[in-house]
This record gives structure tokens, sequence and C-alpha cells, in this order.
């Protein structure tokens, strides 16, 4: 189960109430859609949004060029872009991951140099930059540090490629003090080692999530407490033959440490679940996911894996269909279903809808691929589900 973060697709060029049916037509889903200016208008370019706090929305673009630059959309829809100071300007450079933001408005991702090397950054409100790089972050090309996730109070979750291209994780508090970390059952061979979850994992009191790949290639899922200690988890139903990258990966904490994230088990097939604090496994299978190789919920082709998850509990993500389509997802605490799609999203094998992260409200955004492979984000209001 691969879960490859754009650091590494660059390196490498259910559960639901009897009470509700399985179509809602009831739930009348007001979706804007909206593209950054400058964006690219061919297959593979496009606007990706990625992550909201109220109705502001963070993410990035890819221009005509090839080149990447960030976004923050306010409420009204004015769009401000933005580049980190240092990126480069050629094809797959530039500032290449938008994945956090804080209440305060602060923004946290991944910036590439012209040297092809990745640094981690930090955005104020005010549009003040700051870079920051693991101290064992390899410095080669395709090797350096991210930003892929922050709490409220302002702790950034990230991962590192050493230089023997080994994924590590770490933490960033808020004074700049780096710690690095690493699951203890992962893997040191290239490509291996400890992925930290994008988006959505880190919680309000430090506690992080994501996966580690062993030394045969099985994917494991892991919580690491703030005190530093670490558990170390799988779904009761993942595959677990060896170099076939099935297994459980993390995607999502919730301040109540509840876990959500997806498996692969022993016929390919993509599920979801929700591990509890005390260990205690749902399966979550959105209703319409496919049962096919690489289907299912919170299933992906060769592009990471992403969702999120408010305080509530209430999760967002995507799952693939038969038909090889996507579709967005929510979740409610109480595992009542709604899916949806964005208007001029795709019908085509790996086109369609998927749903990044939810704020506390409940409106949720990410980005649709269309007929012609373009992509643009989108926002669901919260007031779709009233």
């Amino acid at each position: 189960m691969k879960r490859i973060s754009i650091l590494m697709l660059i390196l490498f060029t259910c559960f639901v109430s009897a009470a509700w049916p399985q179509a809602q037509p009831q739930w009348k889903h007001k979706i804007i859609t909206f593209d950054a200016p400058g964006a690219g208008t061919a297959a593979g370019q496009g606007t990706f949004a990625y992550v909201i706090q109220r109705e502001w929305i963070a993410g990035n673009y890819i221009d005509a060029n090839g080149v990447y630059h960030g976004f923050l959309r306010a409420p009204d829809g004015t769009i401000t872009k933005f580049d980190v100071p240092g990126g480069g300007t050629g094809a797959g450079q530039g500032t290449i991951e938008v994945k956090g933001m804080t209440p305060a408005g602060e923004i946290v991702g991944t910036v590439m140099y012209a040297s092809n090397v990745f640094h981690g950054f930090l955005r104020t409100p005010h549009g003040k930059f700051t870079t920051f790089d693991a101290p064992d972050a390899g410095t080669g090309a395709f090797q350096g540090s991210g930003g892929l996730s922050v709490n409220a109070a302002g702790t950034i979750l990230g991962e590192y490629f050493d230089a023997s291209n080994v994924s590590h994780s770490f933490l960033r508090a808020p004074d700049g003090t780096i710690t690095e970390f690493d699951a203890p059952g992962a893997g040191t061979e290239p490509s291996q080692g400890t992925y930290p979850a994008n988006l959505s994992g880190i919680n309000p009191e430090g506690a992080s999530v994501g996966e580690y790949y062993d030394a045969n290639w099985v994917s494991h899922g892991y919580l690491r407490s703030p005190d530093g200690t670490f558990t170390e988890f799988d779904d009761p139903n993942a595959g677990t033959v060896a170099g076939s990258g099935q297994g459980t990966g993390a995607l999502r904490i919730d301040p109540a440490g509840e876990i959500s994230g997806s498996y692969i088990d022993a016929n390919y097939v993509f599920h979801g679940y929700l591990r509890a604090p005390d260990g205690t496994f749902t399966e979550v299978d959105v209703p319409g996911a496919g049962t096919g190789t690489y289907q299912g919920t919170d299933a992906s082709w060769y592009i990471p894996w992403y969702g999120g998850m408010n305080p509530a509990g209430t999760i967002t993500g995507y799952y693939v269909d038969a038909s090889n389509v996507y579709h967005g997802y929510l979740r409610t605490p109480h595992g009542r279903f709604a899916t949806f799609k964005a208007p001029g999203a795709g019908t085509g094998a790996w086109q369609g809808t998927q749903a990044m992260s939810i704020n506390t409200e409940g409106a949720i955004t990410g980005y649709y691929t269309d007929a012609n492979n373009v992509v643009h984000g989108f926002l669901r209001r919260a007031d779709d589900e009233r």
C-alpha cells in the first residue's frame, strides 16, 4: 500500500445506519467551483484545493509551464497567489505542497528549489515566509524536508528523506525546535521508513499518526503520543503479503484520539476504518465503492491518500467506484454517509471528485478532474447538510 506523497511522486516520476438509504436525494449539495488565476488548462494542470479553516481555503496550482504556485482563497472568493522565496521556476518545481493551515491563517507546506531539493515552509497571515529543514534531511536531488500538517498551536508535522532516500518524520515546535522520529518497526531501505499523514495528521494535543513500511514492504499504522510513545497497529482485515504494498495506513486523528485510515486487503481492495482510543476497529466502506483491484474507500491510483476529520469526528474523503471514477463522501460520527460530486467532474477512469479536508462547521474543500483531465478546486458549503 504505497502512500506516495508528492515528494515520492516526483522521486519516482460499511458502516451505514439502516435508517438511511444509500441514495439521499434530499441532500441538496451547493458546491462552488473555482480556479486560481494563472492555473494551467492542459491535462494534469489546474487548481488543487487542500485545506480549509472557516471558509478560507489554501492549496496550490500548476501553471501552463508545469510550475507550482500557492494560493489562498478568501470567503468572498478573492484569491491571493503566493510563491515561497527561493522556489524553482522549472517544471515540477516551486510551491509544490500546501498541506496545512491554522485557525490563525498560518500556512505550511513544501517548496522545491531549482536544485530539486525540498524544504518545508511556514507562511504567516501577513505573507512572511520561513523555510526549515530537519537536521538529517538529505541535500541531494529529490531529498529534503516538507511540511504536511499543522495544529492550532502551530506545531508542524513533517516528513524528510535522508541521503539514502529513506523517509522519516519530524515535529517542528512553534519556536522552531525540530524533533525527528521513526516508528520502531520502520524499514531502512530506500523508500521505506516512516510516513506521517497529510492534512489531518496531528491533533490539538500534539498526537500524530501515519504509517510505516517495514523491511518486507508491508505498511502499518502508527500513533505517536505527545510524550513520544508509539503505538503500532494493523486493521484485522489488512493484507500482509510481503512485497505487495498491502497493509494499513493512518490518515486522520481528531482531538479525542480517534483515528481514521485506510487499508488494502489481500485482494488489493481499499477499505476505510475507524480506530477508537481503546484500539477497537470499525470497518468503513462507502456505499458505491468498487470492489476491484485498487478500488474502494480512500483508494488512489498513483496519487497520495488524503482526507479530513473535524473535531466532531465527521470524516471526508473519496472513493473509487467500479468504473475507477472518484467520488467525494462525508461520514457523520453516527455512521451516516453522503456522497457527492462537483459540477463538471469527469466520469472517465481516474477522473471525478476528491474531497481533501473539512472544517469545524462541516464545510469541505478538495478538487475535481474534468473530462479533459484538468483539475479545479471546489467548496462544499456546510449548510448543505441542513
